[in-house]
C-alpha cells in the first residue's frame, strides 16, 4: 500500500494504472476508521483492480459551532487498518493541498436535498460535503466511488451531484454496518460510554416501532414522528428529527407514498448520532 499526500504524484500513478486498463475505485473518509469504513473498502474491491482511499479533515463541512481542530486525526492507525483490509493506495492530503487558495470561493449546492434534516440543523454542511466530494473526484477520476447508506441524506446528495455535473462515475450505496446491540457504527461512538452505547440502541429500536407501526397501516407520518421522537426523549435522548420522507427527493412523506425512508438525528449528552430505514410498501 502506497500513502500519497499531493495531488500531482497521485494524478501521476493513476495514470499509469489506467493505461493498463486498471478500474480504479474510491473511498473518500475523514479518518478515524471503523469497520464501517473498511466494509467500503471491501465493496469497493469487489467493483475495482485499484482501491482509493482518502482521508481529509475537511474544514468546509464544519459548522461554525463544531470544533474541526477537535476531530481525531488517527492516520497511522488508520493506514495500517487500510493495508490489512488491501487498499492499494491511500490519499492524505494537507489542507492546503485540497484547498490551494484560501478561503475556497467556489462551492457546490445541492439545493433541494440538502435543505431539510440534517441540513437544517447543520447550515453549510452538505455545501463543504458536496464541493470537497467534487474536488476529489476531480482528483482521483475514479470510475466508482463508494459511500455508506449510513448517511442516506449525504448519499442522496452526492449522486444528485454526480448526476447534476456529469461526473462519469458510478455511485455504489453500502449497507450500514451496526454493532452488535444495532447501533450503526460511527466515529461518533468513540465518545460514549459503554452504558451510554448501550443506551444508544433504543435508536434503532424506535426506527423499527415507526416502521412496525407504518406496515400495520398508520399513514399520519406528522403524528408518528412526534411520538417517535417523544419515545428517543423519554430514554434519554435529545431528539434533533425524527422524519418520514420519500426516498427520492427526501420531501415530508404523504400517505399515498410507496417509497420511504425514516431520518433520525439525536443527542446522546453531547454526541450526535443518526440512522435511517427504507421502508418499501
Amino acid at each position: 500500500m502506497i500513502v500519497i499526500n499531493h495531488i500531482n504524484t497521485l494524478r501521476q500513478l493513476l495514470n499509469r494504472h489506467r493505461e493498463m486498463g486498471h478500474k480504479i475505485g474510491f473511498v473518500p473518509t475523514m479518518g478515524n476508521l471503523h469497520n464501517g469504513h473498511l466494509s467500503l473498502v471491501e465493496v469497493a474491491k469487489q467493483h475495482s483492480d485499484i482501491v482509493v482511499v482518502s482521508i481529509f479533515v475537511n474544514p468546509t463541512q464544519f459548522g461554525p459551532n463544531e470544533d474541526f481542530d477537535a476531530y481525531p486525526r488517527t492516520l497511522e492507525r488508520d493506514c495500517e487498518m487500510l493495508e490489512q483490509q488491501g487498499s492499494d493506495i491511500v490519499f492524505a492530503p494537507e489542507v492546503s493541498e485540497v484547498y490551494p487558495k484560501w478561503p475556497n470561493l467556489t462551492s457546490v449546492r445541492v439545493e433541494e436535498l440538502g435543505k431539510n434534516h440534517c441540513g437544517s440543523s447543520r447550515a453549510g454542511h452538505f455545501d463543504g460535503v458536496a464541493t470537497v466530494v467534487s474536488k476529489l473526484f476531480n482528483m482521483v477520476r475514479p470510475d466508482l466511488a463508494v459511500f455508506g447508506q449510513k448517511d442516506f441524506q449525504q448519499l442522496a446528495i452526492i449522486r444528485r451531484m454526480v448526476l447534476d455535473l456529469n461526473f462519469d462515475i458510478d455511485i455504489i450505496g453500502a449497507p450500514i454496518i451496526r454493532e452488535n446491540n444495532g447501533l450503526a457504527m460511527s466515529s461518533r461512538n468513540g465518545y460514549l460510554s459503554e452504558q451510554e452505547k448501550e443506551q444508544a440502541s433504543y435508536i434503532q429500536q424506535t426506527l423499527q416501532w415507526a416502521k412496525h407501526q407504518i406496515e400495520q397501516g398508520t399513514t399520519d407520518y406528522r403524528q408518528l414522528e412526534q411520538q417517535a421522537s417523544d419515545r428517543l426523549n423519554d430514554n434519554g435522548f435529545k431528539t434533533d428529527y425524527f422524519n418520514i420522507a420519500r426516498q427520492d427527493d427526501l420531501e415530508p412523506a404523504q400517505a399515498n407514498d410507496a417509497k420511504l425512508v425514516i431520518l433520525v438525528a439525536a443527542f446522546m449528552g453531547k454526541v450526535r448520532l443518526i440512522d435511517n430505514l427504507e421502508i418499501n410498501k
